[in-house]
Parts: structure tokens; C-alpha cells; sequence
């Protein structure tokens, strides 16, 4: 319960990135004890249909059914290599983009990234009659497109951005985009073409976000605006706070009393010398006061 703990607290205190990765590692890890029991149970058919609600389908007929799986499946992964390499990138990335950019920007991309990457993904299916006979059965999984916008929006942003490879040496960030990208979603693109598809999406995102934020422009504060919409919606609300004023002793009591005397002998002194309209406005009303109390 220890570990839990720490872990959770780990996520609340965190950056926006630690909670992404935390995100993907747990969803990752239910997969894998869904995987395990299945097998145990000799029902291979369980984690299958759990792939299939978190995944996104490339028919639009199975998208209209299931359209959470735009987002879900970003968070998505069944192989150990798949989430290492993601969660690799994201971090890395992810940290040089927060020294450039806020967290509230990182979730944006993030999020839209993979949305971007999912869209071309089902349209290209739609589209080109190499996927005709398969469109049925395929469907993409995997936070590759919402890195792959991460990655190409903060090389876009400080492409002269240096960091230090192994073997390589020093080495600006925007060739290492590049290579990425290059190695990711164009060589043997016949390879998992669906997933390419995706990165493809997510690249152009990013690209298309830092050339708005480098204009003015933050293109993904729609996407924001609806996360703190639904945070309001199940954050827990305070309750009200009741605070009693504590009673005066006997000595402040009769202290008070004694000023409030001696600034009404004044007034009516005043009075005895000038006549009531010698009075300015705030003397009148304290005397009105008194008056209604002694009432």
C-alpha cells in the first residue's frame, strides 16, 4: 500500500508529463494482468475485445460505435518494446519541451496529436483501395502519433536546440526530428503502413501547432478549455468553512464602552457649542446609532 500511496502521490504532485507516461504505463499494465488471467483461464477472447474497446477501428461504420477509442487508443499498448520506445521519446522530448513551453500546451499536443494521427489514419483507410480488403479488421493503437507531434513541435520550435548522442556527439534537435520521423513513417512503409499514417498525422500537427504559437496563435486551447471543463465537473467541492467570532473579555468590552462614551460626550459637547448642524455627517450618524440602541 506504501508503493501505492507514493505512486499516486507521485502523480498528483507531478508535471503533466510524469501523469502522460504514468497514464500509459497503467493502462499498459491492466492489458497485461487482463492477458494473464485470460490465459490462466484458457479465454484468449477477453484481452482481445479490451484491444478492441481501447483501439481505434479504421471502418467508419466501428468508429461511430465506439468514438472514445480517438483518444483512448493513444494511451494503448499490448507490447513491452512498443510502450518502452514511446514513453522513451515522450520523456525525453517531453522535458526539453517544457523548458521551452507550459504543461497545459505539452497535453495539448499531446492529445491532439494523436487525434491528428487517428484521422488520417481512418481516412487513408477509407481512401486508398490498397486497404479496401482490410478495413474491417485493422485497427491502430499507441501513443506514436501524439510523440511524433511532441517531437516535430519542439524541434520546430528551437530546431538549433543541441543535444548530446552517444557515439555522436553534440547534434541540434531538429536533424534528430528528422531522422526520427524518416525512420518511423517512411522507410518500408508497407511495414505497419497504418501506424505511419498515424505518425504522419501527429508530425503534422506539431509542425502546424509551433508555427501558430510562434505567430501568437495556440491553436490547442480549445482542447484545454474542455479538459478544465470536465475537471470542474468531478473535482470535489469544499465545504463551507464556519468561523464564530470570539467573545471580547470583560476589559475590551468595558474599554470599548468607555471610547464610545467619550466620543458621544464630544458630539453632544459640540452640540451645546455650535447647535446640531454644526455636526459633520459621520458624527451625525453616530449619534443617530446611539439613539437607536438606547431605544
Amino acid at each position: 500500500m506504501a508503493v501505492l500511496d507514493n505512486i499516486l502521490k507521485s502523480f498528483r504532485s507531478g508535471t503533466s508529463l510524469t501523469r502522460l507516461i504514468y497514464i500509459n504505463v497503467a493502462v499498459f499494465l491492466i492489458i497485461s494482468v487482463v492477458s494473464i488471467i485470460a490465459f490462466l483461464l484458457n479465454n484468449q477472447t477477453i484481452p482481445v475485445k479490451v484491444i478492441d474497446l481501447l483501439s481505434v477501428p479504421a471502418s467508419l461504420s466501428a468508429l461511430l460505435v465506439r468514438p472514445w477509442t480517438v483518444i483512448t487508443y493513444m494511451f494503448t499498448h499490448k507490447d513491452i518494446w512498443h510502450i518502452l520506445f514511446n514513453m522513451l521519446w515522450l520523456y525525453w522530448f517531453g522535458r526539453i519541451f517544457l523548458e521551452y513551453l507550459d504543461q497545459r500546451k505539452l497535453v495539448a499536443v499531446y492529445l491532439l496529436g494523436g487525434i491528428c494521427g487517428a484521422i488520417v489514419y481512418v481516412l487513408s483507410f477509407n481512401i486508398f483501395p490498397v486497404y479496401q480488403g482490410i478495413i474491417n479488421e485493422s485497427v491502430a493503437i499507441g501513443a506514436s502519433a501524439s510523440v511524433m507531434a511532441i517531437v516535430i513541435a519542439i524541434a520546430a520550435y528551437v530546431p538549433n536546440y543541441t543535444i548530446n548522442l552517444l557515439f555522436i556527439g553534440r547534434i541540434r534537435i531538429i536533424y534528430v526530428a528528422l531522422v526520427i520521423f524518416i525512420l518511423t513513417s517512411a522507410v518500408d512503409f508497407s511495414v505497419n503502413s497504418g501506424g505511419k499514417l498515424a505518425h504522419i498525422g501527429g508530425a503534422l500537427f506539431g509542425y502546424l501547432f509551433t508555427l501558430n504559437i510562434k505567430k501568437g496563435r495556440d491553436i490547442g486551447r480549445g482542447i484545454n478549455r474542455i479538459i478544465d471543463f470536465f475537471a470542474t465537473l468531478f473535482k470535489p467541492r469544499k465545504k463551507m468553512k464556519v468561523t464564530y467570532k470570539k467573545p471580547a473579555t470583560e476589559y475590551d468590552y468595558n474599554k470599548l464602552k468607555t471610547e464610545r462614551q467619550a466620543r458621544i460626550n464630544q458630539i453632544l459637547d459640540k452640540i451645546s457649542k455650535g447647535g446640531y448642524d454644526s455636526l459633520t455627517k459621520e458624527e451625525k450618524e453616530i449619534l443617530f446609532k446611539e439613539s437607536q440602541q438606547k431605544n
